[in-house]
């Protein structure tokens, strides 16, 4: 029976062996695609002060984070809730004479005060890359090829790349399709819900088209195209054709222009990578800036909890080798730089089976049980 003081709080698990071994090898073979591209690991503290992690990008704010008084200066602190944020604070001051563009990456765990409807962990693994110095097409195109290289690595299959526009409405509010300053925000919000009635509401009728200018890429930048009034979107939309064609036949590409949940701190160019057999945003990413520096980044972040919970189940244990008492130490050290796993006898009776051993050293050779 299990004790109360033994249970966890609510949205914070153990990983046992299964998932522990996924998750090592989904975070080994994540950095080895992104180090592979010139990307240098950095390894942000758990904890920083509250104000420089809620201040470092636009909309981050301090809402979801686990916040607490530090003894030593009697400020508050947070644990992290967005590594991003980190990265960008290295890049803004330790960093900051380092050439441009500015290629980091990283790999942790963060932390939120609660979980979210669809997905209760409070705790989460996050990895990614941000291209410090550049917001251009280039650098988004980078990123992006990036990040499903990364995905595929990692054992993600069928991904999906939906592209978005962060700034959409403001763009065209200042051409194209002119907004009163006290309307814009009200026009994006009725746009992310894609409602057409809310959106007649707040005189934003001019946006209708782009509730259904989402879809499969091809067909959705054209219908995007014919909704741009004045080539106010020319260069987004040429942007956006040059960065699909970087990935085209890696991964399914859809386009939701007018999408802005979870892009708030994006600037003009966002994206959503999903995968088959995979609830929910694998990874999201695109370009954004810095404060302090006040420097252009483009980035992805990668939260592979679901897919390593996928990993866990479906993939199969290692073979392991028994190691019965009194066997030869060299065989076994042989064995183990050629990549087996080995588990050795403690007494005459322990039992290779029971242990979860596959096969069972005999004199210098590994045999199947």
């Amino acid at each position: 029976m299990t004790e109360t003081n033994d249970l966890l709080p609510e949205g914070f698990a153990d990983r046992l062996p299964a998932a522990a071994t996924a998750t090592t090898r989904v975070m080994r073979d994540a950095l080895r695609v992104m180090d592979s591209h010139g990307y240098d690991r950095v390894i942000p503290p758990l904890a920083e002060f509250e104000q420089s992690l809620a201040t470092r990008m636009e909309g981050v704010g301090t809402e979801r984070m686990i916040r607490f008084t530090d003894p030593a200066s009697l400020r508050t602190m947070a644990l992290r809730s967005d590594i991003t944020v980190q990265v960008g604070r290295i890049a803004a001051t330790r960093m900051a004479d380092a050439p441009r563009p500015l290629r980091l990456c990283y790999s942790g765990e963060v932390a939120t005060l609660d979980g979210r409807q669809l997905d209760p962990r409070r705790q989460k693994l996050q990895l990614g890359a941000e291209l410090v110095g550049s917001d251009t097409v280039a650098a988004a195109s980078e990123i992006v090829a990036l990040a499903v290289e990364t995905l595929q690595a990692a054992g993600a299959e069928g991904l999906t790349v939906d592209f978005t526009l962060p700034d959409l409405v403001d763009t065209l509010a200042q051409d194209g399709l002119p907004l009163p300053a006290d309307r814009i925000e009200a026009v994006r919000r009725e746009l992310d819900t894609k409602d057409a009635g809310g959106l007649r509401d707040v005189g934003g009728e001019a946006y209708l088209p782009l509730i259904h200018a989402g879809g499969p890429f091809a067909d959705a930048i054209e219908t995007l195209a014919g909704i741009d009034a004045g080539g106010a979107l020319a260069t987004r939309i040429a942007g956006l054709k040059e960065i699909a064609a970087r990935i085209d036949g890696e991964a399914r590409l859809t386009l939701d222009p007018s999408e802005r949940h979870g892009f708030e701190y994006q600037s003009w160019f966002g994206f959503s990578i999903y995968a088959d057999g995979m609830p929910g945003t694998l990874a999201r990413g695109g370009t954004y800036r810095i404060r302090g520096l006040d420097e252009p980044a483009t980035g992805f972040s990668f939260y592979p909890d679901r897919l390593i919970d996928a990993l866990a189940e479906t993939g199969e244990a290692a073979p392991v080798v028994f190691l019965p008492p009194g066997h030869d130490g060299e065989a076994a050290a042989r064995l183990r730089a050629e990549g087996w796993r080995t588990r050795a006898a403690l007494t005459g009776s322990d039992d290779a089976a029971a242990l979860g051993c596959t096969h069972v050293l005999e004199g210098d050779e590994a045999k199947p049980l």
